[in-house]
Order: structure tokens, then sequence, then C-alpha cells
């Protein structure tokens, strides 16, 4: 019989931050094209939903396949990210935005020189 090779998580250890870098950067894109003056309000039953999606389905991949989540925690952290995005202002500049950065841990991306 031909069975389906089984795809082990990858091991997570206790530095790594729980979002990934990639989909914390991707938040952040999606999240300020709100600030742009052309998005109307009478738009927004388009804009909200592709908003959660453009962010959502990427991150669940981003998680799921760089991080090695499982399924169930892509999921909840992709969705958790797209509800974030489809919020009609920019979160980057308020706390929740700062809470999600550093929990990306995205001083990763710029380490310290010394």
């Amino acid at each position: 019989m031909n069975q389906l090779p089984v795809r082990e998580e990858l091991p997570v250890q206790k530095n790594d931050p729980a979002i990934h870098p990639l989909a914390a950067a991707l938040l952040i894109a999606v999240d300020n094209l709100w600030l742009l003056a052309d998005w109307a309000v009478l738009a927004w039953i388009v804009t909200i939903p592709l908003s959660f999606f453009a962010v959502c389905l990427p991150s669940y991949l981003i998680q799921k396949h760089f991080r090695g989540d499982s399924t169930g925690r892509a999921l909840a952290i992709g969705s958790l990210l797209g509800v974030l995005a489809a919020i009609p202002t920019s979160i980057t500049g308020t706390g929740a935005g700062l809470a999600v950065l550093g929990y990306a841990g995205l001083r990763r991306l710029f380490p310290r020189r010394r």
C-alpha cells in the first residue's frame, strides 16, 4: 500500500517567537493600507473581508510551513492576525500592534551589533 509520508512538526525552542516575522510583516503591510484616504466607508463591505483573507491565509501557510506549527495553531494565529488586519484602522502604532510585533520577535530581523 502507498502511504503518505507523515510530516513531523519542527521542534519549537523556548526562545522562538510564536508568530513568524514574515506573518507579522504581512500584517503591517496590509494593516497600513487603512491609512490610505481612498478607502471609503462604503467600500468596507469589500475591503474588510479582503484584508482578513489577505493576511489570514498567507499567515496560516507561513506558520504551518516555515515555522512548523500544527494545523490548529497555525489557523488560530492566522485568524488572529487576519482579524487585526480587518479592523478598519491602522493598529500598528497602537498597543495591540506593538504587542503583536513584540510577540513576533521582529528584533531578530535586526540583530544588535556589538
